[in-house]
């Protein structure tokens, strides 16, 4: 019998490749690419929700087996040892059975969108769910988010791939996975919608919205249709918008917008810090110690910390200190507002802790968290100095307004925030705490939190449609090799010759080894190469200029335009290890992108 069934299944997988090659063909002959885009965009959007649910019911699994019988202080001592078994797992297992950087997953695919035409490597779309979910699950103080939209986003450029979509519709689809993930992970389709557009800045064309909403909107609904269709975060609201809360409103958003900077620049040099730790066992060592630590003081910052701000949203704030050894202090209201805003700070350290240890892991659950602790703290000082405002408001608000500073998405941290709290009757204070956050965030910190690692390696291009386009355009395929060259040792006598059989007004020079020593242009020898008196004097030497600028086989285009308007030539010549190739002119390239770009916004 298991002999049978093995048999047929060898037997199936054999046959899968001409059932796929007939797939391809049926597609092609019945399906024009509109058409089978939006079926793919379905097909995305099944499998990231189906991935986002998977993802978040392990972790939760995972933490609640490991939590359960944390009922007492005494307990919570394992919280010591618990983070650094995780970080220890995730190392070995990416180390040794995935062999590649899979950390900071929303970056990885701004830079797949950036530098590799949005092809993501087939691993991804399941190994980070495994190594988040053992972070996290143990306790790893970062959400998961990230590895999710990574997850899905892998989904979406393999597919693609698979059929042999072009860069437009491999991005496209890249862009489907990512707002199904986060729709399917929250429950949240508009703000999955408005991730895809705001964090990847991709199109917003009919063209491209169409299957993006199709994703979301499946992904949200297999979301809905096993986990239920409660809120991430359940509670009753006390109060509506008030309008004289306006200011107060104003004011959490100046607070998330710099708390929001700080905790960029602090994650990114925390993180940095311990890349310069160069033993990956002691990197793991001091990462385990600083978490272990820190969670042993503050419970809350273990795993994604949602289950804390549930119980803020709840009027059981002081209750995050349980298993903690500063319980004493939870109803200390002089000292716990302090405590607040100490545990904010300190999340920070445990964010790059978890990620710079080896952790996997992103910073949207931290980002949330702290904009819900920073509301409550604002709270906290209000109404002990006499103004009645409300927590659950406040709390909503600074995820809001923390979200939009961190990540630079304000649209999608509004209807984020209401779609997975049901605080639709809060636009406005949502608004307004996240307009805010952006507009004092920016002029401090241009770039998110995804964005600045590729902003500092000049790899960031997928905010600028000109550079986007760039990357279809190869630098191999505009180089001109039909020039005829000049050898360094030969005389004007040679040169003439050479002009004679050509027909370009640009010699490239080089010696008997190739290598590459200028130029003569032929405006700058007009006036002498008739005389045959010069022809035996004049050395090539003598003659040859070096060029305002040099292009290299592995410069990426932007940077060649780069080159070419700084040295303001018409004509670059490119060299590989100083040897000769070819030339590149400006108007190759801007032919080449012209036919690129009809490729890029065609619809």
């Amino acid at each position: 019998m298991i002999a049978g069934n093995i048999v047929t299944f060898a037997l199936d997988m054999k046959m899968a490749p001409k059932f796929l090659t007939r797939l391809k063909r049926w597609r092609m002959k019945h399906l024009n690419e509109r058409q089978f885009t939006l079926v793919l965009s379905l097909l995305v959007g099944l499998c990231s929700g189906f991935a986002a649910i998977i993802l978040k019911n392990i972790i939760h699994l995972a933490s609640l087996i490991l939590t359960k019988n944390f009922e007492s202080p005494n307990e919570s001592y394992q919280y010591l040892v618990y983070p650094g078994i995780g970080i220890l797992i995730t190392v070995l297992f990416v180390n040794f059975f995935v062999k590649a950087d899979i950390n900071h997953g929303i970056s990885k695919v701004l830079e797949a969108i950036s530098c590799k035409k949005s092809q993501i490597k087939s691993h991804n779309m399941f190994t980070s769910m495994i190594s988040s979910t053992i972070t996290i699950g143990f306790g790893g103080s970062v959400g998961a988010e990230a590895p999710v939209v990574l997850t899905g986003s892998a989904i979406g450029s393999n597919i693609a791939r698979f059929f042999g979509m072009n860069y437009r519709m491999m991005t496209l689809l890249v862009g489907c996975g990512a707002a199904g993930a986060i729709s399917g992970i929250f429950k949240a389709p508009f703000a999955g919608l408005l991730f895809s557009i705001e964090i990847l800045m991709l199109d917003l064309t009919m063209s491209s919205l169409l299957p993006l909403l199709i994703s979301s909107a499946t992904a949200a609904t297999i979301a809905f249709f096993f986990m239920g269709s409660g809120y991430q975060f359940t509670f009753s609201f006390e109060q509506p918008f008030q309008l004289h809360n306006i200011g107060w409103y104003i004011l959490l958003g100046i607070f998330c917008g710099l708390f929001s900077f700080l905790f960029t620049r602090g994650n990114i040099f925390f993180e940095n810090q311990f890349k310069k730790i160069n033993k990956t066992y002691l990197r793991v060592l001091v990462g385990a110690v600083i978490l272990g630590v820190l969670i042993f003081f503050f419970p809350s910052l273990w795993g994604e910390g949602y289950t804390s701000i549930n119980l803020i949203l709840n009027d059981q704030g002081p209750s995050i200190l349980n298993n903690s050894l500063l319980i004493g202090l939870k109803d200390n209201h002089l000292l716990f507002p302090l405590i607040i805003l100490l545990i904010m700070l300190v999340k920070i350290l445990a964010t790059s802790a978890t990620t710079g240890a080896g952790g996997i892991g992103g910073v949207f659950a931290p980002t949330l968290f702290m904009g819900g602790f920073g509301g409550y703290f604002l709270t906290l000082i209000l109404n002990q100095n006499g103004f009645h405002v409300s927590a659950q408001n406040f709390v909503l608000a600074g995820m809001a307004g923390m979200m939009a500073g961190v990540m630079h998405a304000p649209m999608t941290a509004i209807f984020l925030i209401a779609e997975i709290t049901g605080g639709f009757g809060l636009f406005i204070p949502l608004i307004i705490t996240s307009a805010i956050a952006y507009l004092t965030i920016t002029p401090l910190e241009p770039h998110s939190i995804y964005h600045k690692r590729l902003a500092l390696s000049g790899d960031l291009i997928t905010h600028d449609k000109d550079k986007a386009v760039l990357t279809l355009v190869k630098l191999r395929n505009v180089i001109e090799t039909d020039l005829l060259t000049v050898k360094i040792d030969g005389n004007l006598g040679d040169l003439v010759k050479v002009i004679s059989q050509s027909r370009r007004n640009i010699f490239p020079v080089i010696d008997e080894k190739n290598l590459f020593h200028g130029i003569i242009l032929l405006n700058d020898v007009r006036e002498i190469i008739f005389n045959k008196d010069l022809y035996e004097q004049i050395l090539i030497r003598d003659l040859v200029t070096v060029p305002p600028a040099t292009i290299s086989l592995n410069d990426r285009m932007d940077l060649v335009m780069k080159k070419f308007n700084e040295s303001d030539a018409w004509n670059l010549p490119v060299v590989d290890e100083m040897k000769y190739i070819g030339l590149v002119s400006k108007s190759s390239i801007f032919n080449a992108y012209r036919s690129a770009l009809v490729q890029f916004t065609e619809d």
